[in-house]
């Protein structure tokens, strides 16, 4: 490491522009782990959905709704091993700003479906004998300060109760964690058939199915088998795989991951015209130097390297210090307050921008290096 006194020595030269250098790429990696932390986020649980369940919706649309007869036609299919319901409910807590997932279930069966949904046992012997039981995710219970006991009224914006009004009750029974950090827990669960006995329209109708296979490796067959079963219905399906109907479900809100691949793109090719500028910048105003450099008899490799190194200290110093910063501004929380309710920074993404930050430096270097290993010692003494 005989060259690190000169390259401090140089960054010392200009210290306000070896600091705003420095401090742009410091900003560049800690919006890098706020886009990485928002794309988790906005996955839904793509990542980890269950390789073995596959959905069944209305093949139109994800709004239109299914008969709840098909469960049992679908359970005689070759390769089912079990089928369930959900139904969107899309009521309001309070105000309309108050947004979460409520589903209506089948609880011993939704919870038999997705093992990732951790409730205590008596929680959920009570959600099952209680009518107008409902259990929470720990992120909304949070929210809100819900406790297992009270009641949670909700103003409906589809179904509406026969007793007239909107708004339903719920008895809180049961608050749900994760067993992995990817696992969303802001959902609210109720069960289906207090919906199905209280609303006004849409008796005997569900959002969609919830489908395991006896083998994953024929999930193919079975959703084709499944949708051939209900062709030239009223009700025709359209069959996926759990991780492409949650996918599908994110972008109807556009498609997030898209926009924020967008916006790293254009943030680390601006921070790579900044760090490559100031890179140039440097080796130019030392063209003497490194001609002496030459001169005593450092090789055209050495100069190369020398050069690299100094690029790739500031890219891989403030890429660390941005990745630090971000990670633990992100383990303070979601920001919005609730509206993303798996917000981390994903280690692989830690490791992705360690990558980044090595590549901006190599890259910012290289033209530079390059004229430097190229420079004639002769020519460059002559210059001033």
């Amino acid at each position: 490491m005989r060259f690190l006194p000169l390259i401090l020595t140089n960054f010392k030269r200009h210290k306000l522009r070896t600091t705003l250098t420095l401090l742009s790429v410091i900003v560049a990696f800690i919006l890098f782990g706020y886009l990485a932390a928002i794309g988790k986020a906005f996955d839904l649980g793509v990542s980890i959905a269950g390789q073995d369940r596959l959905i069944v919706r209305h093949k139109v649309s994800l709004i239109q709704l299914l008969p709840a007869s098909y469960e049992a036609d679908m359970e005689k299919i070759e390769g089912v091993a079990n089928a369930t319901h959900s139904t969107w409910f899309g009521g309001v807590y309070q105000e309309p700003r108050n947004f979460f997932a409520q589903m209506a279930v089948e609880p011993d069966e939704f919870m038999e479906m997705h093992p990732e949904f951790v409730l205590p046992a008596d929680q959920r012997k009570a959600w099952e004998a209680t009518k107008t039981g409902a259990v929470v995710g720990r992120v909304t219970a949070e929210r809100f300060g819900f406790k297992v006991g009270q009641k949670v009224p909700l103003q409906a914006t589809i179904w509406r109760p026969k007793s007239g009004g909107s708004s339903w009750t719920f008895d809180l029974v049961g608050i749900f964690d994760g067993a992995t950090k990817e696992t969303d827990t802001s959902g609210f669960l109720f069960r289906s058939d207090y919906l199905q006995e209280n609303n006004v329209w849409g008796e005997g109708l569900v959002g969609w199915y919830i489908i395991r296979v006896t083998d994953p490796a024929r999930a193919e067959e079975v959703a084709k088998k499944i949708d051939e079963q209900f062709a030239n219905s009223p009700a025709e399906t359209k069959t996926e795989s759990e991780g492409a109907f949650l996918k599908a479900f994110a972008e109807q809100m556009g498609n997030i991951g898209a926009i924020i691949r967008a916006i790293l793109t254009a943030v680390f090719f601006t921070i790579l015209l900044v760090a490559g500028n100031t890179m140039a910048q440097s080796v130019r105003e030392r063209i003497s130097e490194l001609g002496v450099m030459k001169a005593i008899g450092f090789s055209d490799a050495q100069v190369l390297a020398f050069v690299l190194i100094e690029s790739l200290l500031i890219a891989v110093v403030g890429g660390a210090i941005g990745l630090v910063i971000a990670w633990f501004a992100i383990a303070g929380g979601d920001p919005t307050g609730g509206a993303l309710p798996v917000f981390f920074f994903p280690p692989a993404d830690i490791v992705l921008g360690v990558i980044f930050a090595i590549v901006l430096g190599l890259v910012t270097g290289a033209i530079p290096a390059w004229q430097a290993m190229r420079l004639n010692p002769v020519e460059a003494l002559r210059r001033e």
